[in-house]
């Protein structure tokens, strides 16, 4: 095991050392605990795939005078609200 210090600040310390009562731990095997959980691969970690993406797909907006849309669209949300 190594040594590593961290500097807290005092609202998170009083956080670590409730959750460490609470669970008749140390400290320092609250921290382990969370640092492990965060930086562990997991499924979420994954890869994305095309498949993942299913739900991507093209079209057309009718856009009006307001062309091009993108460039112009704050004078469309204007032209939206006061009808």
């Amino acid at each position: 095991m190594k040594r590593a210090q961290i500097q807290l600040d005092e609202d998170v310390y009083d956080l670590l050392r409730r959750r460490a009562f609470q669970e008749k731990r140390s400290i320092a095997g609250v921290i382990r605990e969370i640092i492990r959980r965060e930086i562990t691969p997991s499924d979420r970690s994954r890869s994305s795939s095309i498949k993942d993406f299913r739900f991507i797909a093209t079209g057309q907006s009718k856009q009006g005078t307001l062309k091009p849309l993108s460039e112009r669209h704050d004078e469309a949300l204007k032209e939206v609200f006061q009808k």
